[in-house]
């Protein structure tokens, strides 16, 4: 967390998220306080239907992000933002979002800021996922981006997503559908 009137950046790892998340200020679920972070969506990473219980302000740091409203994933909602762009999202409305290519998206609000996923989550830590996922962590697999190993794989509703680290050590995310064994 950190510390309020003193810059400082302290760095973690979102657990349940795509991506990096940096906690630029406060403390994300502190009812009634400010917080900013920064999120670092990987490519080709597709956040699926979710709300939070709080106003979520939105601006584009560096990539392209597209951004929708709404309970169901739909690409012909998604709206451009390139970096730079701002939007706005209130409480209690259903978003969605998609990075091509990666992006990097400041969020700030105040607390407490959580994430409930119109689908739920489950990832390859869950104790049925076998019976969610295709492939498991450690697999190496084949996709338009290139060949890998799975890393995590994120499932809500109907999107099934992976991490893959690729054999540079690059990662990206990957539609169960895309993906095949070498």
């Amino acid at each position: 967390m950190a510390a309020r009137g003193r810059a400082s950046i302290v760095s973690s790892r979102c657990d349940r998220c795509h991506g990096d998340v940096e906690i630029l200020y406060g403390d994300p679920e502190a009812i009634g306080e400010p917080f900013v972070m920064r999120i670092r969506e990987l490519p080709g990473t597709v956040v699926p239907p979710h709300s939070h219980p709080v106003d979520e302000h939105i601006t584009v740091v560096q990539g392209t992000w597209y951004f929708g409203l709404g309970e169901e994933f739909n690409p012909q909602a998604l709206a451009e933002l390139k970096a730079g762009t701002y939007a706005f999202a209130p409480k209690g409305s259903w978003m969605f979002g998609y990075s091509p290519d990666g992006a990097i998206v400041q969020v700030h609000g105040v607390g407490p800021f959580q994430i409930n996923w119109h689908g739920g989550l489950k990832t390859l830590d869950d104790p049925n996922a076998k019976s969610t996922f295709r492939f498991g962590r450690g697999e190496q697999v084949v996709s338009g981006r290139g060949t890998g190993r799975i890393v995590e794989g994120y499932a809500s509703g109907k999107l099934i997503q992976y991490e893959i680290e690729g054999s540079k050590g690059e990662r990206f995310m990957a539609h169960e559908h895309e993906l095949r064994y070498p």
